[in-house]
């Protein structure tokens, strides 16, 4: 091994590159560098002035990406996934390199596209690009831009950058040599990235770059490369073509440090304003809605939904101790979540303490025979949960309702259940199978007339530190899941539409909540209705 390919590994994969013949070629790198030299900032308080690289840009990857070859001289990368946090240059550096591609990579006949959820983010990077072109004393002489079709092309070489619209998955015979996926957790779907993915199969050296900030979807073509990505950092994967670069806080990291910012921000003091960074996070600490947006744009941290409803700090300070057998025998009120039958179950009681507060005992179910597929793609620790006796594995591929029935009859030997909530869609079976048992069944609905009012009374409980969860994990990654929705008069309702993992617990512990503040009011069974009959 030469002393600069020695110099140039960063991981065990890439001694495994080395092992399999590739080599570092310090001039391409450079080659790739001096081109950016030649480029002008087009907007802000650079503008005019000649494109100096960030280090982190140049070092962590310009340099292994293009400087890196086999041993013909082909570049050894293919595919590159780049995560960083907002306002860290990436715009900037996706357009410079999409003129490379366009000039400067000595690819006849090259064609380039921008890509990106919507037509709008894929002509931000050509806008830049353009502008860059047209500002540059090395390429303006012989670039054409066509900015009413977004569309630069060099005439010279028949070559050509165009930004490509969001339903380019209908096009065929795209044959590029680089391809930039912008924002690609933004992608509503896989199709444009199938569709274009293998678009520069005939090319000697195609190079497909997606850059992004992190997302909320563990079901999207970005968590999927994400995944990857981490794969190979971590050399547990055989791909030497695929080039991983994130810059990200790791989800146990205290948002609220600045040592934490750092982690994520590379440019932090240069395109990242310490001013505006920290006031972000002010809005972000006052505000739990905007915490999220806060982890996911400025801290690079992926989340459970775009938005969260409540604070976690607010959260975990409600988890004291409950005592199971200490309740035993008490008074409590309950509610039951269905959720479908291959998602999770959910019953939560809730016991009214002497002092005022409330103390909650969750119980969960799920099926057995796809526990292991779903922790797989969800990322989810059922088993670990299974194993701890936080969550039951019910035999099947599909919930057992008979286990939930058992299971419920059990509690209700143990503690005095006055009622149990539920929502009746999809459950009359159960609900009258309970009801059978002496449990009284309650129906309640999932709108905002049955839900803001004890949703608002969880909201408080929480923040004056009434309510005590006892820190059940499954309990508290629900809570971590979700998202509300909120009326034209300000009523509220945690929403599964919105919220992209499961709520069920949540939403069985704000049940339970509703019909205990209520029990000094008439109930109305389920069974006052026409809709069910007992038999």
């Amino acid at each position: 091994m030469d002393k600069v390919t020695k110099r140039y590994i960063r991981n065990d994969t890439d001694l495994k590159a080395v092992k399999a013949g590739f080599r570092f070629d310090k001039d391409k790198a450079d080659h790739v560098v001096e081109f950016f030299s030649y480029l002008r900032h087009t907007i802000g308080e650079w503008a005019g002035k000649p494109l100096k690289l960030l280090k982190w840009q140049k070092e962590d990857v310009i340099y292994p990406l293009f400087g890196w070859v086999d041993k013909a001289g082909l570049r050894r990368f293919r595919t590159a996934y780049i995560e960083i946090a907002k306002k860290n240059g990436k715009s900037t550096l996706c357009s410079g390199l999409a003129l490379y591609l366009l000039a400067g990579d000595n690819e006849p006949g090259a064609q380039v596209y921008t890509a990106a959820a919507s037509r709008d983010q894929a002509t931000i990077v050509y806008r830049e690009a353009s502008r860059m072109a047209t500002t540059s004393p090395l390429l303006r002489e012989y670039v054409l831009p066509r900015d009413s079709v977004k569309h630069l092309s060099i005439p010279s070489t028949n070559s050509f950058l165009k930004a490509l619209a969001a339903d380019s998955f209908r096009q065929e015979g795209i044959n590029w040599n680089g391809l930039i996926f912008d924002e690609l957790h933004a992608q509503p779907d896989r199709r444009l990235w199938d569709a274009l993915r293998y678009g520069g199969a005939s090319r000697r050296e195609p190079l497909l770059i997606s850059i992004t900030t992190a997302g909320f979807d563990r079901h999207s073509i970005c968590y999927e490369q994400r995944i990857h990505a981490e794969r190979v950092l971590e050399n547990n994967s055989a791909d030497l073509s695929f080039f991983a670069y994130i810059r990200a806080a790791e989800p146990d990291d205290d948002w609220q440090k600045q040592s934490t910012w750092r982690k994520a921000n590379p440019s932090l003091g240069v395109t990242v304003k310490r001013e505006d960074l920290k006031a972000a996070f002010i809005e972000a600490k006052e505000n739990p809605t905007k915490e999220n947006a806060f982890k996911r744009y400025r801290l690079n941290i992926w989340t459970e939904q775009e938005e969260r409803w409540m604070s976690m700090q607010r959260w975990d300070q409600c988890s004291g101790a409950v005592s199971e057998e200490e309740l035993q025998g008490r008074e409590c009120f309950a509610g039951l979540d269905l959720a479908s039958t291959r998602d999770v179950s959910a019953f939560c009681m809730v016991f009214k303490e002497p002092d005022g507060s409330y103390s909650v005992i969750p119980r969960f179910w799920i099926p057995k025979e796809n526990a292991l597929e779903r922790e797989r793609r969800d990322r989810v620790p059922y088993l670990t949960w299974a194993k701890a006796g936080l969550i039951t594995l019910t035999p099947g591929d599909v919930i057992d309702f008979d286990c939930i029935r058992r299971d419920i009859q059990a509690l209700g030997d143990v503690y005095n259940i006055q009622e149990i909530a539920i929502d009746r869609w999809n459950a009359a079976q159960i609900t009258t199978q309970l009801a059978g048992d002496g449990f009284e069944m309650i129906s309640f609905g999932q709108g905002y007339a049955s839900m803001s009012s004890p949703t608002k009374e969880l909201e408080k409980l929480i923040y004056s530190k009434e309510l005590n969860h006892g820190g059940h994990p499954v309990l508290r990654w629900m809570m971590g899941n979700c998202a509300t929705e909120t009326d034209a008069a300000g009523n509220i309702k945690v929403s599964k539409k919105r919220s992209l993992e499961k709520i069920d617990g949540i939403v069985a512990l704000i049940m339970a909540l509703g019909r205990l503040a209520v029990t000094g009011e008439p109930i109305k069974s389920v069974y006052s209705d026409d809709g069910i009959q007992f038999i």
